[in-house]
């Protein structure tokens, strides 16, 4: 059993930044991928970036790209998800989620325990 808690969304104006964390505990995920996934109010979850177990291969969607960056420190069993240049369409709950697997993948579906959300808001 895995339990992951999201922190560090909040209300951001446009151009600005924030560092989401996901922390898990009741396992350690230091040999597992993490993914985080986004979802806007009346659209479908998805994929926003993933990291795997070493945290040497990130994969990014290609609307984050060169704005985001994810990064692991296994010794405190958290994720981050650097957020820079945020636009209104990067608006939405953002979930981290844990891949029984080392390498990560865009696929919500291979995903195994999910976090409860953080609500990110990017005002125009």
């Amino acid at each position: 059993q895995v339990q992951l808690v999201e922190s560090g969304g909040g209300l951001v104006q446009t151009g600005g930044s924030l560092r989401l964390s996901c922390a898990a505990s009741g396992r350690t995920f230091s040999g597992y991928a993490v993914g985080w996934f986004r979802q806007a109010p009346g659209k479908e979850r998805e994929f926003v970036s993933h990291i795997d177990w070493s945290g040497s291969s990130k994969v990014y969607v290609d609307s984050v790209k060169g704005r985001f960056s994810i990064s692991r420190d296994n010794a405190k069993n958290t994720v981050y998800l650097q957020m820079n240049s945020l636009k209104p369409e990067d608006t939405a709950v953002y979930y981290c989620a844990v891949r029984f697997y080392g390498l990560g993948s865009s696929s919500p579906n291979q995903y195994a325990y999910w976090g409860q959300g953080t609500q990110v808001t990017v005002s125009s």
